[in-house]
């Protein structure tokens, strides 16, 4: 059963509940809506459900409950080392508490990484409980990871080694400088980015980060990707116009894949569309979400 740790906004709480045998974190806000039509979201690599903050609260006119949890490995979430924090690895440990917790005609919201976890869950292990999927600069198809972001040379970290070569201040420095480079707006950007740095600054941290590096496996999302054009799910892709990490070329092949799916661009918005444009995201998913 899930336990409440604190109160945080209005309505918004943060609680924990246990799946296979990890404690999972998550922010729920509208709990008194009940579990049908929850509204779940997912966050991107390397943030936690930190980064749905400034979009929770534009969605209360929705009169949904709306869970943003911290991915296995992320945020106040357990930080095993080793686990399978894959696409698939995710999406297996969230679906035993999403069941526990009882969410039926799901809202599956998924940002980056968290977008592949989303379809995963929509395509496969939780589609009976989805009624819609919304996918937000989303790693899809082969496309699982930016070649230089959030770190340089991502290929080179996926080295089982690399964190025995790495020393953890240069890990550090390395991520906070590429880590910019996911926003149109990097100087705004800067004034949050221990959120998203702070935690792995420990060897624990940067073992944990490596791990997740290690784990972004491009094939694991070709055929799910791929497989979207059969689910038969209202479908919503939101994307920022200056995406450079996950260009916007991978929105419009799946905006033409799926059928009747919606496509939204934000201006001057880049991967960390959240963060660029909160207000634009959170109108696209409201619209989207009052029209089911």
């Amino acid at each position: 059963m899930a336990s409440k740790t604190s109160d945080v906004l209005n309505t918004r709480e943060r609680r924990s509940g246990r799946s296979v045998h990890y404690n999972i974190s998550y922010l729920v806000q509208g709990a008194e809506y009940g579990t049908d039509g929850a509204i779940v979201l997912l966050h991107d690599f390397p943030a936690g459900a930190f980064s749905w903050e400034g979009i929770m609260g534009q969605l209360t006119g929705l009169r949904r409950a709306v869970y943003a949890f911290d991915m296995l490995g992320f945020g106040q979430s357990d930080h095993p080392w080793p686990a399978d924090t894959s696409v698939w690895g995710q999406a297996d440990v969230l679906s035993y508490l999403i069941k526990d917790l009882q969410l039926t005609n799901m809202v599956l919201v998924g940002h980056g990484l968290g977008g592949g976890v989303a379809q995963v869950l929509a395509t496969r292990l939780l589609r009976p409980q989805t009624q819609a999927l919304v996918l937000v600069d989303t790693n899809c198809y082969l496309h699982a990871f930016a070649e230089n972001w959030p770190l340089t040379d991502m290929e080179k970290r996926r080295d089982f080694d690399a964190p025995h070569n790495t020393e953890l201040e240069d890990l550090i420095k390395d991520l906070r400088e590429t880590l910019l480079r996911g926003s149109a707006n990097p100087q705004a950007f800067a004034k949050i980015i221990n959120d998203y740095v702070e935690p792995w600054n420990s060897k624990l941290g940067k073992e944990v980060l490596f791990q997740q590096v290690r784990n972004l496996i491009p094939f694991y999302l070709n055929s799910v990707s791929s497989d979207l054009r059969a689910l038969g799910k209202p479908t919503l892709i939101i994307w920022g116009e200056k995406d450079e990490q996950t260009p916007l070329s991978y929105a419009e092949r799946l905006h033409r894949e799926i059928p009747q799916s919606q496509l939204v661009v934000l201006p001057n918005a880049g991967h960390l569309s959240l963060f660029d444009a909160p207000d634009g995201v959170a109108k696209a998913l409201v619209d989207f979400v009052a029209n089911l």
